[in-house]
């Protein structure tokens, strides 16, 4: 993803009108954006010239948007931000545990989603959190905030850049805990929000780096709060590179 020239975009939508307002707000950000009317079509372009992010309805002709995210998260870590209409909170869950980055309910604000849309392509793109070099380790754990790579003893771990972002700021915190208002400001950069965006991507990282995720030994649930990153290791190190 190259930084010198503008995000481009694809929006996934099958409503005329709510793609041409979507599309309109993005290109007024500077952003270039491509439209299509159906997942077939949003997949096969997605795949043979990945763009900087997805805006991606659930309800498509066809192939749905759940079905698209996950065939693409298959392929390639593109980030998605999924449109999903009446606010079903299932459907919102089921979203992000495919692979989604974040969401926005219809009917939305056109202004707020091209801020979740900057938000995300900031995070994408490494300005945030992950900001720097340096490699944190916290025993067969290693997160090289470089190279964007997590790895569990000799396995390379994929995570999405939220995830990301998340694991290495409860890292760089160990032993803090933190309330799931507390996250969605300081990883997501929203001072508001659904925190149940939070609970989802804390799940996807025990299922990925713990043994037992419904025992987490690292990433525990402190009652009451929120979150705390637990060392398995006394001292976890941080290594600037």
């Amino acid at each position: 993803m190259s930084t010198a020239s503008p995000p481009r975009i694809l929006v996934v939508d099958d409503d005329p009108t709510v793609a041409e307002v979507v599309v309109r707000y993005l290109e007024r950000d500077g952003h270039t954006v491509e439209s299509v009317g159906d997942g077939a079509e949003a997949l096969r372009r997605a795949l043979a010239d990945p763009p900087d992010l997805l805006v991606l309805d659930l309800m498509l002709p066809g192939m749905d948007g759940l079905q698209v995210c996950k065939k693409l998260r298959e392929r390639w870590p593109v980030p998605v931000i999924m449109l999903t209409a009446l606010g079903e909170e299932i459907d919102r869950v089921v979203g992000l545990e495919t692979g989604a980055d974040d969401y926005v309910t219809k009917p939305f604000s056109p202004r707020e989603l091209a801020l979740r849309v900057q938000s995300v392509l900031r995070r994408a793109r490494g300005a945030l959190v992950t900001s720097g070099t340096g490699v944190l380790r916290d025993g067969d754990l290693l997160v090289d905030v470089g190279a964007h790579e997590v790895r569990l003893g000799e396995r390379e771990i994929t995570l999405t850049a939220r995830e990301f972002d998340l694991l290495a700021h409860l890292m760089r915190n160990p032993r803090q805990a933190f309330s799931r208002a507390a996250l969605l400001d300081q990883v997501w950069g929203w001072s508001f929000g659904d925190t149940s965006t939070v609970t989802v991507h804390v799940r996807r990282l025990r299922e990925k780096i713990e043994p037992d995720p419904a025992a987490p030994r690292r990433i525990v649930t402190v009652w009451g709060v929120g979150y705390r990153y637990e060392p398995v290791d006394d001292a976890p190190t941080t290594e600037d590179s």
